[in-house]
């Protein structure tokens, strides 16, 4: 900054001031565009402070699996493990998971629904989640009460944990146990307990509730084997919110206890991006992003990935040309 200039230019603001900028602009900007304006902003984006938060979760479930091993190696990596939030949604193999594992050191929020995981991975890598104190698996139809299990005998500081399932998962199976008992002998300190369509028993459920005594939610609805009412919960755990088990249409807001996973929010119309194509490196002045959406056949391929299957009203996208 040149004496007696008056403010600060925005190429000579610290690393860790740009991050904070940075967050207000979507997951797109900062990876597409941020880069190309100069090299100072470049290096910033290509370094841990813009990727303490990362949230994916949106996106992801509608990319393809390959991009989505891209996307999540490249922002870890960037992140040189201080990142301290992670939401993504599929996680189809354990190569992912226990990469994510490897660079979790500051991690405290990791949200990965739907993800094709199972008990022996989770049981081999639990004890690099240590720090994890927000934990969602919700809908991992291939996890049970080991994975729980393990889980809560490394993550001594978890607080919250979201095990809803889809209530077509559950249908007419009988009652299963194994993951309440699991929550109940390990994770003492719980204070937030999501377990929507499980088949848990009324006797696992007191268990839980006699073992985690910080509990202030619980959302228990479609847990149809669970025979305790209202006035129960009101006499008995009245500093307790319990929402079930009978379904109710007016619900709540999901994230009312726990903070936004990141401020990343994908609020682009366009989710899958041409980045993906290249590997994101150092700014450069010779035009490649424009190849990449000047490209006809790529774009027909990205509007087919983005509409094929996809209700544009329920994402806010634009509508079906």
């Amino acid at each position: 900054m040149e004496e007696g200039d008056e403010y600060r230019r925005w190429d000579e603001l610290i690393p860790d001031a740009l991050g904070l900028i940075f967050r207000n602009l979507s997951l797109q900007e900062v990876l597409t565009m941020v880069p190309r304006v100069c090299k100072s902003w470049s290096r910033a984006v290509s370094g841990p402070y813009c990727w303490q938060e990362i949230n994916i979760e949106e996106w992801s479930t509608r990319c393809h699996p390959d991009h989505l091993d891209r996307m999540l190696q490249m922002l870890i990596t960037r992140s040189c493990g201080s990142f301290r939030k992670l939401s993504v949604s599929g996680l189809h193999n354990d190569t992912n998971f226990s990469f994510l594992a490897d660079h979790a050191g500051s991690l405290q929020t990791l949200r990965i629904p739907r993800s094709d995981i199972g008990d022996s991975i989770v049981e081999q890598i639990a004890g690099r989640l240590s720090t994890v104190t927000f934990l969602d698996v919700s809908y991992c139809n291939k996890i049970s009460g080991r994975a729980l299990e393990a889980i809560g005998k490394h993550c001594k500081l978890l607080v919250g944990l979201c095990r809803n399932m889809h209530p077509l998962d559950t249908e007419g199976l009988e009652a299963q146990d194994d993951e309440a008992y699991a929550i109940a002998t390990t994770m003492p300190k719980l204070k937030r307990l999501e377990m929507a369509y499980h088949l848990v028993s009324t006797e696992s459920l007191l268990q839980i509730l006699s073992s985690c005594t910080n509990l202030e939610f619980m959302d228990l609805r479609g847990c149809w084997n669970v025979n305790l009412d209202n006035k129960f919960f009101k006499e008995k755990f009245q500093k307790l919110t319990v929402l079930g088990p009978l379904v109710m249409e007016d619900y709540y807001e999901a994230n009312d206890w726990e903070e936004d996973c990141s401020e990343y929010s994908d609020d682009s119309d366009y989710l899958a991006w041409g980045f993906l194509a290249g590997d994101g490196g150092d700014y450069d002045d010779d035009e490649s992003y424009d190849e990449m959406w000047d490209d006809e056949g790529r774009l027909e391929e990205l509007e087919l990935r983005f509409y094929e299957g996809a209700d544009a009203g329920l994402y806010g996208w634009p509508p079906t040309p």
